[in-house]
């Protein structure tokens, strides 16, 4: 199927937050004033495209690998735990990172599509990128007080 045409829609789970699996430290981290410039308050949205791998190479993730992906990343918070925060605006609008291990979103979905499907190049514009995301409530929500992340595994 050419990428032109391609349409899908993805089923999407609830969004649920996914803290850290161990406790981490609370803290506050200042930003660095290159950080912290009034154009950067807001999210960037990336996919990344993977095959699945082998039949048969590992079989716990094959049958579950939105399952298994939730758990490595609850594992991984406990050494990047401030992205498991929250930014805060301090006096003077000076942001910092709130490590309050509340967590990221994290959406499990899936769709009726192959990777091969899209084409023999991933390029923008990549179609259905709606269907791609978990974006925060607004297209125009700022990172002050949100979840740092906001994670898809289709």
């Amino acid at each position: 199927m050419a990428s032109g045409s391609l349409a899908f829609v993805a089923r999407r789970s609830e969004p649920e937050l996914v803290a850290p699996s161990k406790p981490t430290p609370r803290e506050r981290k200042p930003l660095s004033d290159i950080d912290d410039q009034e154009s950067l308050r807001f999210y960037r949205s990336v996919i990344y495209f993977f095959r699945r791998g082998p039949a048969g190479a590992d079989s716990s993730s094959s049958k579950d690998p939105v399952g298994v992906l939730k758990r490595a990343l609850a594992d991984v918070l406990v050494f990047y735990y401030p992205i498991a925060g929250r930014i805060r605006e301090e006096a003077g609008r000076k942001l910092v990172v709130d490590c309050t291990g509340e967590g990221v979103v994290f959406v499990g979905a899936d769709a009726d599509v192959r990777l091969d499907d899209f084409g023999s190049t991933l390029t923008p514009p990549i179609p259905c990128t709606g269907e791609l995301l978990c974006l925060p409530e607004s297209s125009s929500a700022t990172v002050v007080d949100r979840p740092l992340l906001y994670i898809q595994v289709s």
